[in-house]
């Protein structure tokens, strides 16, 4: 386990805060914005993908799109949570799932193997020692503590695994990665989740608890109880974000909110996956607040908080498809998408190429538009 110096989470915050950009690169973005109205093609029609794009390329500073070499981030972690039943099953899952994700047999690896995306599972916080040549150990301690008890995390703990989610990202700089995506692996980790966005967000218990890998009525109820109980006995609208986040998160949680941070520290964008990926760049922002434009949204998960905390940080996920399977799966769906309006991006001939008068834009671009011209030259329509 790597200790960071002695410093307290105060000063931690505030060394990553003098860090980070100011934000993302203005005008690489409305020069790929621009690029975008050149092509001839209904004005805006690729919607929130050539938003995204356009984001990207803001966020690398370069107009010249490249997504060619990426990763998904899996971190693996126990929740001492899990003892109070608000799961199916125990926490050995956690341990046999990252084995299969580092073996290349999980959903995950299916998922991405198929879209040309490498996987990265990383043991930030399994219980117990496990090894495998494929995964990353970086274990920041032997999962966490009970939140009903005690704090889920020490200072140190808290900010070893963020730190160890940030140096990853660097590391993929430094390779060549050029788009990152977040996964987790964590038993118990819909009700760290939901309950960092129930005290983010000021939200209630029944707000924002669903039934993560499929609780009955029983399971739900108890829940939902246990995070109620923990929002009443802890002050959390006195307490900082990362002391929230080391009180009522996992080591999962808070090492994507290292790449989170990582991500804006290195300009490289980074895709958020579902409810628990969505809890981590909620706890990244409130810690970091210059963190907010370098986060890529790809889906809304079935989970009752997904569409407040998408909300909360401004973003609008591109995939609505009831997913809760975890793992990254619902961030790299969306990495095929940007690979095909990539490709229209750059492939495309513009209006003027065509000889065809450039789409003027108005507000309701895009809806009453005449295409009569493009379909003459052969655009789909």
């Amino acid at each position: 386990m790597k200790k960071i110096p002695e410093i307290t989470p105060e000063q931690y915050v505030l060394q990553l805060a003098g860090q980070m950009p100011c934000g993302i690169d203005e005008a690489a973005a409305a020069r790929a914005a621009e690029r975008w109205d050149s092509i001839a093609k209904p004005l805006k029609g690729l919607g929130r993908l050539e938003e995204l794009v356009t984001q990207i390329a803001g966020i690398t500073g370069n107009e010249n799109v490249r997504i060619g070499k990426r990763a998904v981030i899996v971190m693996c972690a126990d929740n001492g949570i899990v003892e109070e039943g608000v799961t199916q099953t125990d926490s050995e899952v956690t341990a046999i799932v990252s084995l299969n994700i580092a073996g290349g047999t999980a959903s995950i690896n299916r998922m991405s193997d198929r879209a040309g995306i490498d996987v990265i599972p990383v043991d930030i916080g399994i219980a117990r020692e496990i090894a495998h040549p494929n995964l990353r150990a970086m274990k920041a301690a032997y999962g966490t503590r009970n939140f009903l008890k005690e704090p889920a995390m020490s200072e140190q703990e808290v900010c070893r695994a963020v730190d160890a989610g940030i140096r990853l990202v660097r590391e993929c700089r430094e390779q060549g990665y050029e788009l990152l995506a977040t996964g987790e692996m964590g038993i118990g980790n819909t009700t760290t989740s939901s309950a960092l966005i129930a005290a983010y967000l000021g939200l209630s218990a029944k707000e924002t608890v669903g039934r993560g890998a499929g609780l009955n009525e029983e399971g739900l109820a108890r829940k939902r109880r246990v995070i109620a109980q923990a929002l009443k006995t802890y002050p959390v609208e006195r307490m900082s974000p990362l002391e929230i986040l080391r009180t009522l998160g996992g080591l999962d949680l808070a090492g994507m909110a290292g790449v989170f941070m990582g991500g804006a520290l290195y300009r490289i964008p980074v895709i958020v996956d579902g409810l628990i990926s969505a809890a981590a760049a909620l706890a990244a922002v409130r810690i970091c607040p210059q963190v907010r434009p370098f986060l890529l949204a790809s889906h809304l998960s079935r989970e009752p908080a997904a569409e407040p905390v998408m909300k909360e940080l401004g973003l609008s996920p591109v995939i609505d498809g009831h997913l809760a399977l975890g793992e990254g799966t619902g961030a790299v769906l969306l990495v095929p998408m940007l690979d095909m309006a990539l490709e229209v991006y750059r492939e495309n001939d513009s209006f003027a190429e065509i000889g065809i008068e450039a789409y003027q834009e108005y507000e309701d671009s895009g809806k009453n538009v005449d295409t009569a011209g493009l379909e003459s030259a052969g655009e789909i329509r």
